[in-house]
């Protein structure tokens, strides 16, 4: 189905019924509205003008559309912040972060969290059990503009207290953050300084834990509102609109959701992924391929199968570097790859343009004129296509599990060794190849049960834990590791034993020294594999014959058991030639060699195949529609 985003407070009145009357035609089914009206709702401390919205909500209802309440706690008003100016969020400098713009809040203001509660309380209370609602959104983007962190008074207050929780006495806290180098030894709590406005870098054990405190934080903050609505508004599900290639936060500690949605701006997002010149220019109209659809595979796992696009880009946006036109068909195609790859709503941002105020420059469904814009244009084509094709088959478990942490960008993130180094981009890269090859792929987290995949991938897991290591040692199907898995400890250490640390009870292998590789260094690779390896690679010691060697004869790819370590950031053609060796021949996975501009995508027995480029393809091999062509920019499937 078809949603879209609406703020009926921006608009007069008396357009609320033409908008809700087109957006029926239109064929959206359901509208997101709330999540910025605090000050509307509540223009002074505890008097409510519940009028205008419920006006709203009845128009949309009577027009026979679902309304996704959001609650309104990404937007504290004027006069909150006024009364309680300790509610502001500070910056690493130690500047406050002031009024003016949104999600200004420390997710450890005791007064935010008393005032989260009332105003959530008295949504659910006023609308849970509204016929017109279905469902709820928490907050919104929770962590946008880099607010996840934040380094006030109350913050470390609030450090202070998850510390002692989780360490008892200062004693093994300075022995698990390694304090006696330099003389950090502390003997209370209360002598713990943030990791921040230091001379030079602060403990890595320190910054790690502060990143995990405030990743529980955000997930407590939500898990509150969660249990607020479900008290009031018994059978309404509950989402939040995560965002595309952020890392903050820990995403897995979501599962308290009904189901997972997340923001889709897929040309926004070719700027801020660091690609190179070439690849931004030759995916700027259309985007990268593997950026929607590697989030909507993240985003199904989190929400343990079940998620929407919240926000789907309908035309330029006016956030990113560059702000291009989607080119023609775009906007279909990236709707449709929506529902090839599981999700149920496709939502757009937003039904109209704001001629107003910090997003005016971006598009929605309709021009500010109220005529249809041409992504709106689209998204009728999308609606009129979904009513005449009929439901899709439900998706089923992916061939390929590729294992994503968090905490493992985190680490790389404190200390990365290099300065090019980026788990995300790497995790990425590995995505990119799997796709590449035509396979459907799972985004699990590390701890997961693995029965039933035929392969599973790691492109890097510097902690493993218990639960990690257990799941691992449960599957049959063959792993490939990638660099810099089992290097630390929880505590940030390397391991006593080397890395890859515990993974030596699958691989009896130690990497004795790393090297990071700056910009145009490379480090060939020979063997039943070949490529280069850039970026990282590492010395690796064991009494294993090699898979595959580094040209000064040290090993790059090492099997023991059909558990496969992989010493290197591999480049494309070794990645490419690693993966045809573990999920070909040792999988036994039937492998594509697809464009650069082709994705292939499996939805129960309906195969689609997706055209980013300005070429037309023929699937020589048949699997599409009796060998079917894909015009540029558009997409097939099989049925």
């Amino acid at each position: 189905m078809l949603g879209v985003c609406y703020y009926p407070e921006h608009w007069p009145e008396d357009l609320w019924r033409e908008d809700a009357r087109r957006m029926a035609e239109l064929g959206i089914t359901y509208v997101r509205i709330g999540e910025f009206s605090w000050s509307l709702i509540e223009p002074e401390e505890g008097r409510f003008d519940w009028a205008w919205l419920d006006r709203a909500v009845e128009v949309l209802g009577s027009h026979g559309l679902k309304i996704v309440m959001g609650t309104p706690t990404a937007t504290p008003p004027k006069w909150l912040i006024d009364r309680n100016p300790n509610i502001l969020p500070v910056d690493a400098s130690g500047q406050v972060r002031g009024f003016g713009s949104r999600r200004h809040y420390s997710f450890s203001s005791k007064t935010y969290w008393a005032e989260s509660r009332r105003i959530v309380e008295a949504f659910a209370r006023h609308y849970g059990r509204n016929e017109a609602v279905a469902g709820w959104q928490t907050d919104n983007e929770y962590g946008c503009h880099n607010t996840v962190l934040s380094w006030g008074a109350e913050d470390l207050a609030a450090f202070h207290s998850w510390l002692r929780r989780r360490y008892q006495t200062p004693d093994a806290l300075n022995d698990a953050w390694g304090n006696v180098f330099w003389s950090q030894e502390v003997r209370s709590f209360d002598e713990i300084a943030l990791p921040n406005l230091a001379v030079t870098e602060t403990n890595p054990a320190a910054r790690l834990d502060f990143r995990r405190f405030a990743s529980e934080q955000v997930a407590d903050y939500d898990r509150m509102q969660v249990e607020i609505l479900r008290k009031h508004s018994p059978g309404r599900f509950i989402t939040h609109n995560f965002m595309g290639f952020f890392r903050e936060f820990d995403h897995w500690a979501f599962d308290h959701l009904d189901l997972a949605s997340w923001d889709s701006y897929p040309l926004g997002f070719v700027e801020q992924f660091p690609f190179s010149e070439a690849e931004r220019e030759r995916w700027a109209l259309t985007s990268h391929p593997d950026i929607a659809a590697f989030h909507h595979d993240l985003y199904r796992g989190v929400g343990r199968g079940r998620f929407w696009v919240m926000e789907q880009q309908p035309g330029p946006v006016n956030w990113a570097s560059w702000n291009p036109v989607p080119h023609p068909g775009m906007v279909r195609l990236w709707t449709w790859e929506a529902f090839a790859h599981g999700a149920e709503v496709v939502s757009y941002f937003r039904w109209r343009q704001a001629p107003f105020a910090q997003e005016q420059m971006h598009a929605g469904l309709n021009r500010p004129d109220r005529t249809l814009s041409p992504g709106g244009k689209e998204a009728t084509q999308v609606a009129r296509e979904l009513e005449s094709r009929g439901p899709l088959p439900d998706t089923q478990q992916a061939p390929v599990a590729l294992v994503f942490d968090y905490e493992a960008a985190w680490i790389t993130d404190i200390q990365p060794q290099g300065r090019d180094f980026s788990y995300g981009e790497l995790a990425f890269r590995w995505y990119e190849g799997l796709r590449r090859l035509g396979l459907d792929i799972d985004i699990v987290p590390p701890g997961q049960p693995l029965q039933g995949y035929r392969a599973v991938v790691v492109p890097s897991l510097p902690h493993i834990s218990e639960a990690a290591l257990a799941a691992f040692q449960a599957t049959e199907a063959p792993i490939l590791f990638g660099p810099r898995s089992g290097s630390k400890t929880r505590h940030f250490a390397i391991p006593p034993e080397l890395p890859p640390g515990p993974l030596q009870a699958l691989l009896p292998l130690k990497v004795i020294q790393v090297a990071s590789l700056r910009p145009g260094l490379s480090a060939a690779v020979r063997g039943k594999v070949q490529g280069s390896a850039e970026r990282w690679r590492e010395w690796v010691e064991t009494a294993l014959e090699p898979v595959a060697r580094f040209s000064d004869g040290s090993p790059s790819l090492v099997e023991y058991g059909n558990r496969f370590y992989l010493a290197a950031w591999p480049a494309a053609d070794l990645l490419r030639s690693t993966c045809q060796l573990v999920l070909g021949e040792r999988a036994g996975l039937a492998l594509s060699d697809l464009p650069e501009h082709i994705r292939l995508r499996r939805r129960g027995d309906v195969l689609f195949a997706f055209n980013y480029g300005p070429e037309a393809w023929s699937d020589a091999a048949g699997r599409i529609a009796d060998g079917a062509t894909v015009a540029p920019y558009d997409w097939v499937s099989s049925g």
